[in-house]
């Protein structure tokens, strides 16, 4: 057996014969190697030895056998269908070969040429051309065993074939021969298409010259080609004979001459190479236009070259063009540098710059940068490189110089504003212009108890209540729509599970085109204030329930006021009706008083003057109560102790309310002072005992009990108009019928009334409730039905001592011989005042306005007393006109008049300090004894101060002209009372009432000073005050507030002003953290 594979080996070389012979036959179809027929092994010697594709196909099956040729076009299937049928060798042909294999095994031969197949080679599917020739291999009996192959790939041919076919059609390709000698001239159907020739045209050279254009026709012709080179190559023009259209053709070809006859023939090819002239053109028309593009372009632009070590390394590049721009933005000229290595145009280039241009040329990919070149005056570009060619590439360079400056300018702002925002108690975040968060500082962290990671994005939705978070988001997304200030309230998370309210608020910061850049946003903590809502919400409703019962009622009240205006609203018409009744009562009053002179004796007509003066007192009266409840009464308050006040009432209280009540007047030890107008509270505690005396009918008891009280702040609370601290209560008590609840809400409007038409005007209550609120007090009224009734006012506490009592003159009344200047401007008043001070027997001079007056002080004329209503027509005003006449004559006394004093000589319906008040209507009693009063007054002051003998002119006002004070205040009257103090000292002044107003003045405005209340509505003060530190860093800051110090919110260096505080207090801070020193 050796012996025989060593036969079998002998006739086999090469590494696949190896692999044949040491492959294990027995798991194939064929079985051992040993047991093969020899005819098996003798047609596998004669394939193993070929040098053309061979295979044999043995037995049914086809099992497959082939030589290193078949290998070769097997490709990757190769080796592992070597030994299966083919079948399994060739899947997508199983079909042919079946057929094949039958065929040839039943003693056939098969043929087959060019004959097309698709298969899977190499790992795809390809089509094939192949010739392809099948016979038996039989054994000794002549029996067909197995199936011979024999293959030829002739796709390269085929397709060869197949393109030239193709592109003689579709590349409009003519073929030629001429013959010189004979002048025969053979053309193809295409070259005649070309030449626009039909089939029964007889081509002759003579013709083919004739269509050509007259320039071209010396380059083709029988003499041309004659005389010739072996190789021919033209290009010329024809003209077509229809349209007359000119066609470019060239023509290729070769002179052949016969080796045999020594004939020579000439063999070409034509073509329509129209279209490519065309393209020829265009091109150098785009070559033009794009070179006028890259002279003309505001963009620096060059292209360049890399070049390379010998090791294939890149280290330098070549300028191969640049434009103008370029020049202009790096200096450099083109001159001096298209052609020259990067390293020696620009000396100092870094490396790196080189290195990134490489890998855009080596990588194909485009690439984007910022470079910083100090070698070209320090100056930023932006690059956009591409690569144009093998080793080419091109590059925009913009000069962006400007840009990064701005961009640090940029920088260093963001990084003042977190430096400052991480100073701030608020949450602090920013957000892009697409309304994702990204950036927070520390509080926001700390709150949270989260990363900036985590909150950033939609992150920061995980802190809001689930309750709270689709308004959030809705006001959110609204915000970021309309680019409108961002505001809402929510429920944070905090670190510890609990949530607080917040109000966030955020603006965008905007571009020039209108834009949206970034947003800026706080979140405050106002989980206090909510609280504070929540426990008034009841009481609210309530308000607002009550409010719309008494609403319907209003409309049926007789001789009354309409509910919907407001109690200010009332009191300035009220004020305005006081003023001008005033003035007619002034002059009934005046008139009837000296009437009463001139009818002494006459017992009828005295009796109708005392009727007189009795309406008289009823309207002024009237008028004090409209006054009053309109809390427009001018108050002259005194430090004094209800109940040495209470006691001396006692008597006037028994004979007002008749013998059958009784009265008990209690008064608690250790009693507190206040600050009251005596006269007033008398009126009021009258009024409340009169009400009590109607409510008893006349029999019952009344008690009247004055003690110390505190209202806390869970008090103030339910009570907004309550400031909590210490009081004085004084309770009228009385045993009557009580009220209804649904009266008692009505008792202290104005007009409203429970007695019969006639019996009571309804003001008395609206009177005692103004005069109370006016003092800075607090009314509370108890009722219950056959039960009785309490009222009780709370009067701020005074820490004062007590104010001597003033004596009041009871004596004779006296008149005088001084000199007294009467200023009114209502001519009837005037002219009643001129006569009854005349018949006091004062001197009189008189004037219609102010201006008139000051003319009669600067005229030199003695005058001892300047008389004047308060409320005078003109630029110049009461209050300044007796300034002026105090600074021309110290010794000048003053007493004003006024039926409605308004705010010039009243604030906060106080008088001023040192200001003496006539109130209209008053009698020539009141009048004589009143100008005594302030004529003595005036006497005691020149007597105790001497140096006044002569008038000093004044010290000029010193006017910080530099300082300007912002006043914000929700309180109109505090507010005005501030701005009048600050102008005072020669401070520029402007005045808010609300935070949101004020931080509009801020963004637009100047300012040195800040001077604001904490309580604001809507934004706080001590959110107004971050705010405002936000936009002016050196911004200072006072806060006026009643409480005992600063809360933790406030900014740095921000100082308190506590409340009461009076001019010189105000003055002295706004001064000292303005650094004003003048």
């Amino acid at each position: 057996m050796n012996e025989q594979n060593s036969k079998r080996k002998h006739h086999r070389s090469g590494g696949f014969a190896t692999h044949i012979d040491n492959l294990d036959w027995s798991f194939t179809p064929l079985g051992p190697r040993i047991a093969w027929p020899p005819v098996l092994e003798q047609t596998l010697s004669l394939v193993m030895s070929a040098g053309v594709p061979m295979a044999i196909l043995w037995g049914t099956d086809g099992v497959m056998l082939y030589n290193d040729a078949y290998a070769a076009f097997a490709g990757q299937r190769h080796p592992d269908f070597l030994g299966r049928p083919i079948s399994e060798a060739w899947p997508e042909l199983a079909t042919f070969n079946s057929r094949v294999v039958r065929i040839v095994l039943d003693g056939r031969t098969l043929s087959f040429g060019d004959r097309h197949a698709v298969i899977e080679r190499n790992g795809e599917l390809q089509d094939v051309w192949l010739n392809l020739d099948f016979s038996p291999v039989r054994d000794h009996d002549g029996v067909p065993l197995g199936v011979l192959a024999i293959l030829k790939d002739t796709t390269h041919r085929v397709r060869t074939e197949q393109r030239l076919a193709i592109a003689q059609q579709a590349g409009g390709v003519g073929t030629l021969e001429w013959y010189p000698e004979t002048g025969e001239l053979d053309v193809s159907d295409e070259y005649r298409r070309i030449w626009g020739l039909d089939a029964d045209t007889t081509v002759t050279d003579t013709l083919l010259v004739s269509l050509l254009h007259p320039d071209d026709r010396a380059i083709s012709g029988p003499s041309r080609l004659a005389n010739s080179n072996p190789l021919d190559y033209a290009e010329y023009r024809r003209i077509d004979q229809v349209t007359g259209e000119v066609r470019w053709i060239t023509r290729r070809g070769q002179v052949v001459s016969s080796e045999r006859t020594g004939k020579r023939r000439f063999v070409g090819i034509a073509f329509d190479i129209t279209a490519r002239k065309q393209a020829e053109v265009t091109l150098q028309q785009s070559e033009e236009r794009w070179r006028g593009l890259f002279e003309q372009m505001h963009e620096g632009f060059f292209t360049a070259d890399i070049m390379r070590d010998d090791a294939g390394k890149i280290i330098d590049f070549v300028f191969i063009d640049i434009n103008p721009a370029f020049e202009r933005q790096t200096g450099l000229v083109a001159a001096e540098t298209v052609g020259k290595p990067v390293t020696q145009a620009i000396p100092g280039i870094q490396s790196d710059l080189i290195a990134t241009y490489g890998e855009v040329v080596e990588t194909g990919t485009a690439r984007q940068f910022e470079v910083h070149i100090p070698a070209l005056g320090n100056r930023w570009y932006e690059a956009h490189a591409r690569k144009v060619g093998p080793d080419r590439f091109a590059v925009l360079f913009l000069d962006i110089t400007i840009r990064k400056a701005a961009e640090e300018r940029m920088r260093q702002s963001e990084e003042r504003f977190r430096t400052l925002s991480q100073s701030m108690p608020n949450h602090v975040w920013t957000a892009g212009a697409d309304g994702l968060l990204d950036w927070f500082n520390d509080q926001v962290l700390a709150y949270s108890g989260m990363t900036s990671e985590e909150l950033g994005g939609s992150g920061w939705a995980g802190m809001v209540h689930p309750d709270d978070i689709e308004a959030a988001s809705e006001a959110w997304n609204a915000a970021r729509t309309s680019a409108q200030t961002y505001q809402t309230e929510f429920r944070l998370r905090r670190n510890d599970g609990t949530y607080r309210w917040h109000i966030a608020r955020a603006v965008p910061v905007l571009a020039q085109n209108g834009g949206v850049l970034h947003w800026i946003g706080t979140n405050t903590d106002i989980d206090d204030q909510k609280q504070a809502e929540v426990a008034l919400a009841d009481s609210a409703a309530y308000l607002e329930a009550r409010v719309e019962e008494r609403t319907a009622q209003l409309f049926e009240m007789q001789k009354a006021l309409q509910q919907s205006q407001k109690m200010e609203t009332i009191g300035k018409l009220t004020g305005g009706v006081a003023h001008d009744f005033n003035n007619l009562l002034q002059v009934v009053s005046g008139n009837i008083n000296l009437l009463a002179k001139d009818v002494v004796g006459n017992e009828k007509a005295e009796r109708r003057i005392t009727n007189a003066l009795a309406g008289v007192g009823r309207g002024a009266k009237l008028a004090s109560q409209l006054l009053a409840f309109g809390r427009r009464q001018p108050l002259e308050p005194k430090v004094v102790h209800l109940g040495k006040l209470l006691t001396g009432m006692d008597d006037l209280l028994r004979r007002s309310i008749g013998e059958a009540i009784e009265v008990e007047t209690i008064v608690s030890g250790g009693l507190w002072n206040t600050s009251i107008d005596p006269s007033q509270l008398e009126n009021a505690v009258l009024n409340l005992a009169i009400n009590a005396r109607d409510a008893m009918a006349g029999a019952g008891k009344l008690t009247v009990e004055v003690g110390n009280a505190f209202l806390d702040e869970a008090y103030a609370r339910n009570h907004l108009e309550v400031e909590a601290g210490q009081y004085v209560m004084l309770a009228v008590t009385d045993t009557g019928a009580g009220i209804a609840p649904d009266v008692l809400e009505q008792v202290f409007e104005p007009f409203f009334s429970t007695k019969e038409e006639g019996k009571g005007s309804g003001l008395g209550l609206s009177m005692v409730y103004g005069f109370v609120k006016q003092s800075n007090g607090h009314v509370k009224i108890y009722s219950e039905v056959r039960q009785g009734t309490t009222v009780k006012l709370y009067l701020p506490r005074a820490l004062a001592t007590e104010d001597a009592e003033v004596r009041q003159d009871f004596g004779p009344v006296a008149g005088g011989t001084e000199t007294v200047l009467v200023v009114e401007d209502d001519d009837h008043v005037r002219d009643t005042a001129i006569d009854l001070l005349t018949d006091l027997g004062y001197r009189v001079l008189k004037a219609s306005d102010a201006q008139s007056a000051l003319a009669i002080v600067e005229s030199g004329i003695a005058i001892d007393l300047l008389f004047t209503d308060v409320v005078m027509p003109g630029s110049l005003t009461s209050p300044e006109l007796a300034r002026k006449a105090k600074q021309r004559l110290p010794r000048l006394a003053v007493l004003f008049t006024s039926g409605y004093t308004e705010n010039s000589i009243v604030h906060h319906g106080r008088l001023d300090a040192g200001v003496e008040l006539l109130s209209k209507p008053y009698t020539r009693e009141a009048m004589a004894r009143k100008i005594r009063q302030v004529l003595g007054n005036q006497s005691r002051s020149d007597a105790a101060s001497p140096q006044t003998m002569l008038p000093t002119k004044p010290a000029p006002d010193v006017t910080p002209e530099t300082i300007r004070v912002l006043v914000v205040e929700d309180d109109a009257l505090i507010r005005l009372d501030m701005v009048d103090m600050l102008l005072s000292a020669g401070y520029e002044i402007e005045e808010a009432g609300s935070g949101e107003d004020a931080l509009d003045l801020i963004t637009r405005q100047r300012f040195d000073v800040l001077v604001t209340d904490l309580g604001l509505p809507g934004m706080s003060g001590a959110e107004l005050a971050n705010a405002a530190r936000l936009i002016n860093p050196e911004l200072g800051i006072v806060v006026a507030s009643g409480q005992s110090g600063l809360p933790d919110n406030i900014p740095e260096g921000a100082r308190l002003l506590s409340k009461p505080f009076d001019p010189e207090q105000l003055k002295a801070i706004v001064a000292e953290v303005a650094g004003d020193t003048s």
